[in-house]
């Protein structure tokens, strides 16, 4: 069943309007007829609504409700990723792979070794496309809410943003510690609010980890292998689902 997001004014009673970019969507590309079902979120909450198409405007699509469930999809804990900018298309692949695990936010970091440099006046239209490949991610696996993709931050606005968060975590490849690293995912639980520090190709610069360590930052490793970028914080966020969601 395809899935989509509206705001919480066009769920009306027994009434559900789909409007902009989606309604062309529908018509066009899924090539949807009146009668057929489908399901909305309002991107808020939990709430799943489902409905059938009642009519097919130019402009909008009316459904009809026809019940409503919860659909307890969210991970029971709030994950931000501070990703350091990646080259090439690849945050485009890590926003769109880790809406799917999970994520609540996407913080973009442009960190000592970022190797992209993204000019102020060319920010606000890369995180409103980021943003729209995040919707488009939320859609297809049937995400409650939409994750924000936040502001570009520099690594040390980056760790100040974060000190809101209980656990704070940074992937290091010097890190040696897997016993400690095994440590801090055992003590998760529902309702942390978990930060994830991700470099981009070249890793942190060691002055970064020193000032996130000095921040209350925790090192931790992944492994014996060194993770691409893209891989790395996908591989943080399956052992999280792991640990809250499949463990429990």
């Amino acid at each position: 069943m395809y899935h989509f997001f509206v705001d919480k004014e066009n769920i009306q009673g027994n009434k559900i309007y789909i409007e902009g970019k989606d309604v062309n969507h529908i018509k066009n590309v899924l090539r949807m007829h009146i009668g057929e079902e489908l399901s909305v979120g309002n991107g808020e909450d939990e709430d799943e609504y489902v409905c059938e198409i009642a009519d097919i405007e130019d402009d909008r699509i009316e459904c009809n409700l026809m019940f409503v469930k919860h659909a307890n999809v969210e991970s029971p804990a709030k994950i931000y990723l501070f990703q350091g900018l990646p080259k090439s298309d690849k945050m485009e692949l890590i926003i769109q792979k880790c809406v799917e695990l999970g994520v609540t936010e996407i913080i973009p970091v442009a960190t000592k070794r970022c190797v992209v440099k993204i000019e102020d006046k060319k920010a606000a239209s890369k995180v409103a496309r980021w943003q729209a490949i995040a919707e488009a991610a939320g859609k297809q696996s049937k995400r409650a809410i939409v994750p924000n993709i936040g502001q570009i931050m520099s690594f040390k606005e980056a760790v100040k943003y974060s000190e809101k968060m209980n656990v704070r975590m940074i992937p290091y490849e010097l890190c040696e510690g897997m016993e400690e690293t095994k440590e801090v995912f055992k003590n998760l639980k529902a309702g942390d609010e978990i930060a994830i520090f991700i470099g981009p190709e070249g890793g942190f610069d060691t002055k970064e980890i020193d000032y996130a360590k000095e921040s209350g930052v925790k090192p931790i490793s992944l492994g014996k292998r060194i993770l691409r970028t893209e891989t790395a914080g996908m591989a943080v966020l399956a052992w999280i689902s792991f640990v809250l969601e499949v463990e429990g």
